[in-house]
């Protein structure tokens, strides 16, 4: 394949399917035989995630990792240090990824989350992203997704909820929300 320009891309919004569109484009270059490293923040856990599940099962050449489970409910200083180091490992892979490894694709899924709730700096991601290889595609997912990286990116979509099944005390299903 000829060599291209990487763009940023940003999925964001109050809306589903920001996660699912980023799987979407990795399987789309996973088909075209790229490269891609998927790295989910905030998503390991006992429940799990299907995304994983059906990497594994199909056997795609998508290499999905997994750093750091969601803060939701009560939160210790305890459990929040050891997700801020699972999360920290995460970025740290992205970093030798994109500086070492030879690859295509790089999806920080729920990064803004990381952001938001003060586990990582803007900055640290933005730098990031601005130290990316020029043939790299960067892809960043989550909600209030900071002006800073929307302004970096290259194609911003947001996923605008109209309606959702939470609304009405639907929680969330294996094989559909997670």
């Amino acid at each position: 394949m000829a060599e291209q320009k990487g763009l940023v891309q940003v999925y964001t919004g109050d809306g589903k399917g920001k996660t699912t569109a980023a799987l979407g484009l990795a399987l789309r270059a996973a088909g075209h035989g790229l490269r891609v490293v998927f790295i989910q923040f905030l998503k390991e856990g006992e429940r799990g995630t299907g995304e994983v599940a059906g990497i594994k099962r199909a056997m795609l050449p998508i290499d999905l990792e997994q750093y750091g489970e969601d803060l939701m409910g009560e939160v210790t200083e305890m459990r929040r240090a050891r997700v801020a180091g699972r999360v920290s490992e995460g970025i740290a892979r992205a970093e030798k990824t994109l500086l070492k490894d030879k690859l295509d694709v790089l999806v920080l899924d729920e990064i803004s989350h990381v952001i938001n709730q003060g586990i990582v700096t803007e900055t640290a991601v933005a730098e990031l992203v601005r130290g990316k290889p020029a043939d790299v595609e960067i892809v960043m997912t989550g909600r209030d997704m900071p002006q800073s990286l929307v302004d970096l990116a290259d194609l911003v979509t947001e996923m605008r909820k109209v309606k959702h099944p939470y609304d009405a005390g639907v929680t969330a299903r294996p094989g559909i929300e997670y």
